[in-house]
């Protein structure tokens, strides 16, 4: 848990909120290389089949005001590979209202330092459309370096975008 942010396993209740997020234009434009938002049958079938294997952990992102808490996101560890030390970081501010405040950042501290400490991973990779200037900032401030670019890789708003490709060792963490 961090001062603004608490991450928690998702639960049924969450469901709703993850169906709307990944319906979401936007979100799927900043996201996703399908440029179609997920049906809800979809989300559920990513929920069962994805968010419960050895392979991911996935988080249900909070923000907490006082002593509530407000779902607003979803972060993921995913390609987790123990034995190599390695995994891949997703993240996903849903809502609107939350976006921009550095509750993405502090969640990824969090899960960055969680991978690092209990887990005992060496590295976390991550990437992102270079159009996404928000998820940038987010990343390079919770210490990420960008590593790689695959040129022209996406296609959005009638142009082509490259994707960046960034990482972060454990011995890069604050």
């Amino acid at each position: 848990m961090g001062g603004r942010v608490a991450l928690r396993p998702h639960t049924a209740d969450t469901l709703p909120a993850l169906k709307r997020w990944y319906a979401d234009p936007e979100l799927v434009r900043l996201a996703r290389h399908r440029n179609e938002p997920l049906t809800g049958d979809e989300v559920e079938r990513l929920v069962r089949d994805r968010f419960s294997t050895a392979q991911m952990l996935a988080f249900a992102l909070y923000e907490r005001v006082g002593t509530t808490e407000q779902l607003v996101g979803s972060c993921t560890l995913a390609n987790l590979d123990i034995e190599n030390g390695t995994a891949s970081f997703h993240l996903m501010i849903g809502e609107p209202d939350a976006r921009g405040r550095g509750l993405g950042s502090e969640a990824t501290r969090l899960v960055t330092r969680f991978a690092f400490e209990a887990l005992g991973l060496h590295r976390i990779s991550l990437t992102l459309f270079a159009f996404n200037e928000a998820a940038l900032r987010c990343y390079t401030k919770a210490g990420f370096r960008e590593e790689g670019r695959l040129r022209d890789a996406i296609t959005r708003d009638g142009r082509r975008w490259d994707e960046i490709q960034m990482g972060i060792l454990a011995t890069e963490a604050s």
